[in-house]
């Protein structure tokens, strides 16, 4: 897999945006180490362009005939290697070379095939979903289901008109596709990968607990009543110190500043009691609202009794913390250190070549939540500063989310970073 030929750009009007894009895309086509003859393309845009989507993708299909599959969506932002367009009119474009025989695009009129039931076997599947979908969190956890690592990343239509979704297959070759059109509403789509794309994938908590993790003891529907035995409402203003027999305005400010850390039942929350932050098995959610008959918490999620949860806040000094770290994480796996058989005294040369050649990241994709846009990190594009400072120069396109996918499950307040790998020496 060479590396992919990106391209974004902003303007009030689509046609110079795509324009734009198409330049920057055909000048890398033709450099050494790029993608000369790409099939795939993933395509975000802002909202201010959802009403122009299906020209938009037809524009593009039309402009590059050798392009037969596309999948994307909308988001309030999309961003690139080092930019991010956020509450503007904007595009990002990404284009892969991946043989067509591993990877497959599915939508709700071609859907992906569960596990043995087709040729195509889906190892893993990068995944848009439309946040107003029935029970969207359960219809991911399925199409987890259907690759064979478990394991699915993207995020949630982003819109504050239509919530599209880009989806487009073998240039209507492929079944369902064909009539259409590319541009799709509600459900879920996206590309499933074959077990030749090599990938690494990783979760980034954009929010810090405040207090300890605890199990949750009695609940009803979404209202947490009891924590470690005790009345829940009492934890939260505990935990932050605040008493509604005080100054309420000041309780109320904190508790909204104040979100909640949900592990399921069968989850052990070490890690974040020994490191201070979450881990890829928490999962943020809001407070909806504070239950003063019963001591309850009302979250934006159902709760079960035997689940873990920690109060917590968004702090962008933690995020951009966290986000080096896991870009740190992907950086040491694919370098693995070859001097490390001479450090430890070794006299052998030859082991050293057995070390795996070291593998090059040709594509990224990014997606962020909405929430974590704008000034959270302290400026416009501060976030993918970080994501380039940590990684380099690397091709990356994405979006920026009503919520994040990974693993099985839908996530709020974070950020999914997911890297395409070759060790191709000529890349």
């Amino acid at each position: 897999m060479k590396r992919c030929p990106t391209g974004h750009a902003t303007h009030p009007q689509w046609r110079m945006a795509a324009a734009l894009v198409l330049a920057q895309l055909r000048a890398q086509m033709a450099l050494p180490g790029y993608a000369h003859a790409p099939t795939l393309g993933l395509l975000y845009i802002t909202d201010h362009y959802a009403s122009e989507a299906q020209t938009l993708l037809d524009f593009l299909s039309a402009e590059l005939p050798e392009v037969t599959d596309w999948s994307g969506t909308v988001g309030i932002g999309v961003c690139a290697s080092n930019a991010q367009y956020f509450d503007e009119p904007a595009l990002a474009v990404m284009l892969l070379d991946i043989p067509c025989d591993q990877y497959r695009v599915f939508s709700g009129v071609a859907p992906l095939p569960r596990v043995g039931e087709g040729r195509f076997v889906a190892h893993t599947a990068l995944v848009h979903a439309d946040g107003n979908t029935p029970d969207v969190t359960g219809l991911v956890a399925e199409m987890a289901e259907r690759t064979t690592s478990g394991y699915v990343f993207g995020g949630l239509a982003a819109s504050r008109g239509a919530s599209v979704q880009f989806a487009v297959g073998g240039s209507g070759n492929l079944a369902g596709h064909g009539a259409a059109g590319g541009v799709f509403l509600g459900g879920l789509s996206g590309v499933a990968w074959g077990p030749g794309v090599h990938w690494l994938s990783r979760i980034t908590q954009g929010c810090q607990p405040v207090g300890p993790v605890q199990r949750i003891t009695a609940a009803q529907d979404n209202v947490v009543l009891a924590l470690d035995g005790e009345p829940a409402l009492d934890v939260l203003l505990r935990t932050l110190d605040v008493s509604l027999e005080g100054d309420p305005q000041i309780a109320v400010e904190r508790v909204r500043a104040t979100l909640a850390g949900l592990m399921d039942a069968g989850e052990e929350p070490g890690t974040c009691a020994r490191t201070g932050h979450f881990g890829p098995d928490t999962r943020v959610r809001q407070i909806l609202g504070l239950d003063g008959a019963r001591h309850g918490v009302a979250l934006a999620e159902s709760i079960e009794p035997g689940m873990w949860l920690a109060f917590c806040q968004c702090r962008a000094a933690a995020a951009h913390a966290d986000l080096t770290r896991i870009c740190a994480e992907v950086r040491e796996e694919l370098s693995p250190d070859v001097l490390e058989p001479f450090l430890l005294g070794s006299t052998a040369p030859e082991q050293a070549l057995a070390v795996p050649p070291q593998r090059h990241i040709t594509g990224a994709i990014y997606v962020s939540c909405s929430t974590r846009g704008g000034s959270h990190w302290g400026g416009p594009g501060a976030e993918l500063r970080a994501v380039r400072h940590a990684l380099g120069d690397v091709p990356l396109v994405g979006f920026f989310a009503a919520g994040e996918i990974a693993g099985h499950h839908v996530y709020g307040y974070t950020g999914v970073l997911t890297v395409f790998t070759s060790d191709d020496p000529t890349i």
